[in-house]
């Protein structure tokens, strides 16, 4: 598309993906960034005012992805802390359907923790969101973690849960911490997910040792949510459920899966799919800084991290985030479990929504919400991208080659 700046267009004869049901063949008006008519071709009436963009009928349309955990892409963190980072993440995620994301940060000193959170604040109070990925908050993963569980959260940064703290950083990110990713079993942590609760935040159990019986205790305190289903938290076992026996068991938590084949296998992607469900399940991609680019050595919160075909790894092993795109981790979901795109589209952009209290604007194709769309190919890749309206990611039309860059 030459003209990336139209405030009233049309999409026509196209397969509709809406909170209500699948439109086989439908058209949706949006008009200044916001979704204004959806329908059925044989009820369109003339539409002069609005520019039709042309595609190809056989193509779908879905609603924008959320991502609600991801370190960074394309060589930016957000624990760089500065506009710059943020911007290139903003821009970037488009190209893999993902509209809007929180910001995540990782355990480090109070310092960098500080940079980050004023940044992105500051990012969200300009609304410097045109064009690209909206930055929707931040997701605080640590350091209020079991450093027994720490995988690639930096031990020597590792604090016990403070409510006064998390209090602190709450008012320097401008009241936009949205998730916080805590172990329960550790001292204080009970008491910050009260306090989670009480405020609006969601609590999320991750890098934790949990007993079943801990978890349970969290979630009758306020946990909603689990971090990275199976990776760094106690697993199942037949005389000890731990907080993977939870999840299975407790309705109350959402569970964030990494479906890139690395993180958990395929065959176990699909019985949680079996046991937990579409509705409960939030996909998400957990990237680093080397999405997008070469192989190579990067930084993740200080630390090296070896980027080999897919892979992302700290010297010892341990996986460091990963190099999924989350049209992928649709892609994969459906191969791994047989799920439909409608099931999909649910674990990739209603839960989520509906999990940060954004549901009324985003997470579904919905008179009145923002024009978050993207359009699928034949075979399910993005092919066009819509971020409040506007056109974001164009495959036909696409920027120069990314170049390597943040390695060390």
């Amino acid at each position: 598309m030459d003209d990336l700046d139209i405030s009233k267009f049309l999409l026509k004869d196209i397969q509709i993906y809406t909170d209500a049901g699948v439109i086989k063949n439908g058209y949706i008006k949006i008009d200044a960034g916001i979704i204004a008519e959806i329908g059925s071709m044989t009820e369109l009436a003339q539409a002069q005012d609005y520019k039709e963009l042309a595609v190809p009928k056989h193509y779908s349309v879905i609603p924008g992805l959320i991502d609600v955990h991801i370190h960074g892409v394309d060589g930016a963190d957000v624990m760089d802390g500065t506009k710059e980072a943020l911007d290139r993440m903003a821009s970037a995620l488009p190209k893999e359907g993902t509209t809007s994301f929180l910001a995540t940060t990782m355990t480090h000193s109070k310092d960098v923790i500080e940079k980050a959170l004023i940044n992105v604040g500051e990012n969200i109070e300009t609304k410097s969101s045109k064009n690209k990925a909206e930055v929707l908050g931040v997701h605080l993963e640590g350091p209020f973690v079991n450093k027994e569980m720490a995988g690639a959260q930096p031990v020597q940064y590792i604090i016990n849960p403070q409510k006064k703290l998390f209090k602190e950083w709450q008012k320097l990110s401008k009241g936009n911490i949205k998730l916080v990713t805590l172990a329960p079993e550790v001292d204080g942590g009970l008491e910050l997910i009260r306090y989670l609760k009480e405020t609006g935040v969601i609590a999320s159990i991750g890098h934790s040792r949990s007993t079943y019986a801990e978890a349970v205790e969290a979630i009758d305190a306020g946990a909603t949510h689990a971090t990275h289903l199976f990776n760094q938290m106690s697993g199942l076992h037949h005389r000890e459920p731990g907080v993977v026996g939870a999840v299975f068991l407790r309705e109350e938590l959402k569970a964030e899966l990494i479906t890139d084949g690395i993180h958990v296998k395929p065959e176990v992607v699909k019985l949680v799919h079996k046991l937990v469900g579409t509705d409960r399940i939030i996909l998400i991609t957990d990237s680093m800084r080397a999405k997008c680019l070469k192989n190579g050595t990067y930084d993740l919160g200080g630390q090296d991290v070896t980027v080999q075909d897919g892979k992302a790894m700290l010297s010892d092993g341990t996986l460091a985030g990963s190099m999924l795109k989350l049209g992928q981790a649709l892609k994969n979901m459906m191969s791994f479990t047989g799920c439909t795109l409608e099931d999909v589209v649910q674990m990739g952009s209603a839960n989520p929504a509906m999990q940060l209290n954004v549901f009324d604007r985003k997470g579904s194709i919905a008179v009145g919400k923002d024009a978050d769309l993207v359009i699928l190919d034949e075979n399910f890749d993005v092919y066009m991208t819509f971020c409040n309206g506007t056109i974001a990611y164009d495959k036909e039309n696409q920027e120069p080659t990314i170049q390597k860059r943040g390695t060390r």
